[in-house]
């Protein structure tokens, strides 16, 4: 057996196999709330054979979203619109995940087919306005930016506590894992950054101070969700900006998150300014990797590497060599939902389609035995 396909036990959760699809933005909702498009999104991946599916950056409070599409889970309404998707995933076999997180200077944006950047008139004429934002210092992404407004200790608690109040949701619509986003320059990764946090009060400054948010909404997380179900949290490794955030910042909060009940690190990168995942680092296949293994081995904790992970022999070859327990495919999935099926063929695992859904597998062994491959 392929370690790739080998079960992983995360508290008491059992996923099939070592496959994670990343938390990916539909921008597709409305008014926060999961439809159709959703399902199939999510659901084709569960058919496609993967161990976790993460369902999207999902905002705890309307002001938290990056776009008018995002998916929301402030509201019990929400939570009911996800329990088809989960109810779904769960019958294909696989465990249903969500990402919980706030977009922090970077909301009010405008989707990615209509421009990615600040709103402009042609989003306005289509009804998609600003609102009011937030971060940890009064200091736009860019110019034409948004400017936020700095979130007085108050606003951090509540802020605390929608997180909170959004994992016990989470945990009533059913999934049974639960990633706190703190990346790519949303607001927790903009608060940990000194390129972003310019404040002089116990949430910036030194390291300790610039990672109380974190810590908090960890501490905070982990309270409401329940003992038995795995927690991740998200960093940018590094975030892409001369004198930002560092590897050795991600390993120091990676042992105050292990402390704080989280039981995984995701080990992404950039996005302090620009897109996303925007970063000064060359991009080649699994360029991310060696952050999933410097936090494994200085941690202790279990790691997700995501980034140009391509096909299954790249990814089992990430395992064997210990460089993290869980592989996370983004856009690649979205090129083929069965790539973790196509995966287990090349590495010889599940032969005569045994691992396919049984809708599928059956005509699919029928063809190759009538057909010279």
């Amino acid at each position: 057996m392929a370690k790739l396909f080998e079960p992983i036990v995360l508290r008491g959760v059992t996923a099939r196999n070592r496959i994670v699809i990343s938390p990916m933005c539909q921008y597709s909702a409305r008014d926060g709330i999961a439809n159709e498009w959703h399902l199939v999104h999510l659901g084709k991946f569960a058919v496609g054979g993967v161990g976790i599916v993460f369902a999207e950056a999902t905002a705890v409070v309307p002001e938290g979203r990056i776009t008018h599409g995002d998916l929301g889970l402030w509201s019990d309404a929400h939570a009911q619109a996800l329990k088809p998707l989960v109810a779904f995933q769960k019958a294909q076999g696989a465990v249903p995940a969500i990402q919980i997180g706030h977009a922090g200077r970077k909301a009010s944006m405008a989707r990615p087919w209509y421009g990615n950047g600040p709103l402009g008139s042609a989003d306005l004429a289509r009804g998609d306005t600003p609102w009011p934002i937030v971060a940890p210092s009064p200091e736009p992404v860019g110019p034409g930016w948004l400017m936020p407004q700095a979130m007085s200790a108050a606003a951090i608690a509540e802020l605390t506590r929608a997180f909170a109040a959004a994992a016990g949701r989470a945990d009533a619509a059913g999934f049974e894992a639960l990633e706190i986003h703190g990346a790519h320059g949303y607001l927790i990764a903009s608060f940990l950054s000194p390129v972003s946090n310019h404040r002089n009060d116990g949430y910036g400054g030194d390291r300790a101070g610039r990672m109380r948010i974190a810590l908090e909404v960890a501490a905070a997380v982990r309270t409401i969700w329940p003992a038995s179900k795995p927690l991740f949290f998200r960093i940018s490794t590094v975030d892409g900006a001369e004198g930002g955030w560092s590897v050795e910042d991600s390993v120091a909060l990676a042992l105050e998150l292990k402390a704080r009940g989280v039981d995984v690190v995701d080990c992404s990168s950039g996005g302090i300014a620009g897109s996303a995942t925007a970063a000064g680092v060359k991009r080649r296949p699994g360029f991310q990797v060696p952050y999933a293994a410097r936090l494994k081995r200085e941690s202790g904790l279990a790691t997700m590497a995501v980034g140009l992970i391509l096909d299954g022999p790249q990814a089992e070859a990430i395992l064997q060599a210990g460089d993290a327990d869980l592989i996370a495919i983004g856009r690649e999935a979205l090129h083929d939902p069965f790539w973790a099926l196509h995966a287990a063929e090349a590495l010889g695992v599940g032969p005569d389609f045994g691992l396919w859904p049984p809708q599928y597998g059956w005509w699919l062994e029928r063809r190759a035995a009538t057909t010279q491959r």
